[in-house]
């Protein structure tokens, strides 16, 4: 049996071997729709894993309440631009959802964005303003020193912690412990502590919080109020804003939904008019990131198969033609005692070789594809083995479903008929 087996594949590669360019060109389309098929499943699992990365940053288990902005109306237009436009969260706000949630950790964010000097580094970043649970809730470590805490908050020290790039950009060559940070040009802050760099895009409205300088809460009202002025081209803007956010850490998953729902009903009684408040649910968006990439990745593999189509279709023209070409070979086969199920044999060996050989190449350059799309276009790939598997296993079934046709007229052929065949 095995003697059998392995006569049926030599004849089937010496017959392939006598046309080497037409075995080749047939393999090449095999070759690229597997390839194409790892290379996109990779690039799709990327994008997802780094979709995953930026929401699981922000905390699956948090709800994130930021204020917002009002549209400009007309009646708000028209105010004196000596009064400032209140919006956003209140103090009392707070404390009324940590109330609402007892069992979760409620911290209060403010924001200000100012100049920054050390000698002669100067950076202009926010300086946040927070509490000591800051550090858990926003999922972040220190790298040295120590974070805020409570007697930080209740004395109004002034010092700060520094996020890892800012630390690196005010202090390029000194170790930042225990120096002092300038800030809007009379105000000294003393670093004690300097955090890990995240990489992360989430941060203080659009800023990083690598860049952010953090300091006490009480201490950035009583240095910084609750009214912001802004000048540019001649004219200023001034806002009150109590609290910019409001981030909310609840004990597990499960507690998401409720809580993201409580949370929404008590913001939506107290800003349903001015629409000023933004609740952020990142277990919500992780779920449609997650469901929306798997569409994805669905609609690259189904585009991918389309060339493992084209190429089985063009291993099916190709055996049709060996066929024919051979049709005396098989006559005299038959003629000298080869059963119907030899000629079945033979004529799938060649097409399931041609399939697995342009399927090993094409797993080669699947695999080699990712890497040059992450150093040429800077976009992560991650090579899955179970793709790589499933991209082989549907090449070499695309031999045998293509070749079945040919096979069975090879095998079909009046004896008498084909050896009359010139």
């Amino acid at each position: 049996m095995i003697r059998d087996s392995w006569r049926i594949i030599r004849l089937g590669l010496k017959s392939l071997m006598l046309h080497k360019l037409r075995s080749t060109l047939t393999t090449a389309g095999i070759l690229f729709g597997v390839a194409s098929v790892i290379a996109m499943l990779a690039v799709g699992e990327g994008a997802k894993v780094e979709a995953l990365e930026r929401f699981k940053d922000m905390g699956v288990t948090n709800l994130i309440a930021r204020s917002k902005k009002p549209a400009e109306t007309a009646s708000s237009s028209s105010q004196s631009a000596w009064k400032a436009l209140a919006y956003g969260l209140s103090y009392a706000e707070a404390d009324l959802i940590e109330a609402s949630l007892p069992t979760a950790q409620v911290v209060r964010i403010r924001e200000a964005k100012r100049p920054m000097m050390r000698g002669e580094n100067f950076h202009t970043s926010i300086v946040v303003g927070t509490e000591p649970e800051f550090l858990e809730v926003a999922n972040m470590r220190v790298r040295e020193g120590r974070f805020l805490t409570d007697v930080d908050d209740q004395r109004l020290d002034n010092v700060c912690v520094l996020g890892g790039t800012l630390a690196r950009l005010l202090f390029p060559l000194d170790n930042p412990a225990d120096q002092t940070v300038l800030v809007s040009g009379n105000d000294r802050y003393r670093v004690i502590g300097v955090l890990a760099e995240q990489g992360r895009t989430a941060g203080a409205g659009s800023t990083p919080y690598d860049e952010c300088m953090f300091i006490p809460l009480k201490t950035h009202r009583r240095r910084f109020g609750d009214v912001n002025t802004t000048r540019s081209g001649g004219s200023f803007s001034r806002e009150r804003v109590e609290l910019y956010e409001v981030k909310v850490k609840l004990p597990s998953s499960e507690d998401v939904p409720s809580g993201a729902r409580i949370l929404r009903d008590l913001l939506d009684k107290q800003h349903k008019e001015n629409s000023d408040v933004i609740v952020t649910v990142p277990l919500e968006l992780l779920k449609q990131e997650e469901e929306s990439k798997r569409m994805f990745n669905i609609v690259l593999a189904v585009i991918a198969s389309i060339s493992l189509l084209v190429g089985g279709i063009g291993i099916m023209n190709v055996m049709l033609a060996t066929v024919t070409e051979r049709t005396r070979e098989i006559g005299i086969r038959r003629a000298l005692g080869a059963k119907k199920k030899h000629i079945v044999q033979q004529f799938l060996v060649e097409a399931g070789v041609l399939s697995a050989l342009g399927g090993l190449v094409g797993v080669g350059l699947g695999i080699v594809l990712p890497y040059m799309i992450t150093v040429w276009f800077e976009q992560k790939t991650i090579i899955m083995p179970q793709h790589v598997m499933l991209a082989f296993g549907i090449s070499a079934m695309v031999g045998v479903v293509f070749g079945l046709y040919p096979a069975w007229r090879a095998a079909n052929m009046d004896p008498v008929d084909a050896l009359r065949h010139e």
